[in-house]
């Protein structure tokens, strides 16, 4: 049976069931990691891993920018951009996850440098990176809808990190304060982008395999770190090995 073209109500209702399907807030590591149950080396494997995805953020953003055809889209953008990167005179997120690597314990030359990273983590975040450039412009915008379901996996990560780590404090987490702000305001922008742009089955239905494609990159940089720092703990060579051995 065909799909039927959904309303702009139905497309919304159809993106969000996929978030509770498949967003990453339900990979077991992410259970592991806000319910306190993993160690400081494997805490300092995440935040090193992560980091590398956010450092392309603003790569698969200005690809993003590039293609819009009006100023008043390029505006709307850019305005990611200086939420990663800042803006010269204010620190961005990258600098902010640098600051939160510091805070559990890495150097952050190492984090930046980005080569003790996992390779499951570099294939997925590329793998994301070329999504952008290379699908249509509304996929790539589409691809960025997990914005949707950020701020609550973000206030459980925040709560659950401070009452479980006491060597985690408030300021190791800053990264994730702006990010409440800022993330609703992204995904609104972006869902009445979809939208308004999605008018045929075919185009819905890239929409929906856009978002299902980023939660599958989400979800897969989760399952290296579990696989690598947790169980078996196949940490593959030249990636980070906290100290003790694991």
């Amino acid at each position: 049976m065909s799909a039927a073209l959904l309303s702009p109500e139905g497309l919304e209702a159809a993106l969000r069931a996929i978030g509770a399907e498949r967003y990453h807030s339900l990979h077991p590591f992410h259970r592991l990691l806000h319910d306190g149950k993993l160690d400081r080396g494997q805490v300092q494997a995440w935040a090193l891993n992560r980091y590398y995805y956010q450092s392309q953020i603003p790569v698969k953003d200005a690809l993003v920018l590039a293609r819009l055809p009006t100023s008043e889209l390029r505006r709307e953008w850019r305005r990611r951009l200086e939420d990663h990167d800042g803006d010269g005179h204010k620190p961005g997120g990258i600098a902010r996850w640098l600051k939160l690597a510091e805070g559990v314990g890495l150097d952050p030359a190492l984090v930046e440098s980005t080569t003790a990273i996992l390779p499951t983590t570099r294939f997925a975040v590329d793998a994301y990176v070329h999504f952008v450039r290379d699908r249509t412009l509304l996929e790539a915008i589409a691809s960025s809808l997990t914005e949707l379901f950020s701020p609550a996996i973000i206030s459980e990560r925040v709560s659950g990190m401070l009452a479980h780590y006491d060597w985690i404090t408030a300021e190791t987490l800053a990264y994730f304060m702006p990010r409440l702000t800022q993330a609703p305001v992204d995904s609104d922008f972006a869902l009445a982008y979809v939208q308004a742009h999605a008018d045929t089955v075919e185009k819905q239905q890239a929409v929906l395999a856009a978002l299902r494609f980023k939660c599958d990159v989400l979800w897969s940089q989760l399952d290296g770190l579990y696989l690598a720092y947790v169980a078996p703990g196949l940490i593959a060579p030249g990636a980070f090995a906290p100290a003790g051995g694991r």
